[in-house]
């Protein structure tokens, strides 16, 4: 918006027209100051208006690194420390000047231990999330059993674990392989309240799951023959809500143990799902929306948009 205010002619211009001038001159000031007011409440003052929002803003490159922004440290939990679940480990970002974090716990799946999936505790953690790599009662634990576990084990890092003033006890999600997988699936049901989940390569009886209200992330793999994603992945995706935040990656040549070991895409896309809907951070959007096109490591991607609350 422009002002054009009228000139004056000659040495003496009336009070009159000063007065106009003057009120034109203080309109295009408050014109100025709204203006610049939008200027610090639009896209880039995510910080203003999100107090979740964790870290600098993101790049392709720095959501692939292999660290976050964020030094990290860890604690093992002894599994007789705990009741519910087997003990793990909890990697947190060491610094406390942003204060709490959203966290996630992570379940490996049939007859693996917490070091099968221990590579993504430091690498979520230094993106700014308190992660809990955990090991089951036995490794033998069936989907719905390993699905209690992940919750027990949120329930210990937000009430009695040494890093408990670190976290968010209300932005918490879970992640699994396998029937750790399937174990989230069966947390997010049981727990409406978890912000995200994330099943890689999932394992699971039951295929359907409308029942789930939680952002949910499912990644297949096309390679896999032990959960194949024409029997488990793909029917799980298709039997959410076609409400829901979800989305589906099949990786491309891939196997059921692709999570098992450090995945760029798997980080990649875990870390935006995990920012966008435990941190409602928007501007991790920009990885999910438009949807990612088949490249050398997707095969496909199907899902929506994150809705806007």
């Amino acid at each position: 918006m422009q002002f054009h205010p009228h000139s004056t002619s000659g040495k003496h211009a009336s009070g009159t027209r000063q007065r106009r001038s003057g009120r034109l001159a203080g309109a295009a000031a408050a014109v100025a100051a709204v203006l610049g007011l939008a200027t610090l409440t639009g896209p880039g003052a995510h910080a203003a208006d999100n107090p979740y929002e964790r870290g600098p803003a993101p790049t392709t490159s720095s959501i692939e690194a292999p660290r976050g922004p964020y030094a990290v440290s860890q604690t093992t939990v002894s599994s007789l420390s705990v009741t519910g679940f087997g003990g793990g480990t909890i990697h947190y970002p060491t610094s406390t000047s942003d204060g709490t974090f959203g966290a996630v716990a992570i379940s490996p799946g049939y007859t693996a231990y917490e070091s099968s999936i221990a590579w993504l505790g430091p690498r979520l953690a230094s993106q700014g999330f308190v992660v809990f790599t955990i090991d089951t009662l036995t490794t033998l634990d069936q989907p719905d059993s390993r699905g209690r576990q992940l919750l027990a084990a949120l329930d210990h890092l937000t009430r009695r674990s040494p890093v408990r003033s670190r976290v968010d006890a209300g932005r918490l999600g879970v992640m699994g392989h396998s029937m750790g997988g399937g174990g989230s699936l069966e947390a997010a049901k049981s727990r409406p309240a978890l912000q995200a989940a994330i099943p890689l390569t999932p394992w699971n009886l039951d295929k359907t799951w409308p029942e789930v209200t939680t952002p949910t992330l499912i990644l297949g793999a096309d390679g896999d023959t032990i959960a194949p994603v024409a029997s488990h992945a793909e029917p799980f995706y298709a039997g959410l809500s076609s409400s829901l935040d979800r989305a589906y990656l099949e990786l491309n040549s891939a196997t059921h143990f692709t999570p098992n070991s450090s995945n760029t895409t798997i980080a990649k896309y875990s870390i935006s799902w995990l920012k966008r809907f435990i941190d409602n951070d928007t501007r991790y959007e920009q990885f999910l929306c438009p949807l990612p096109r088949p490249s050398l490591t997707i095969e496909e991607y199907r899902g929506n948009c994150p809705h806007t609350s």
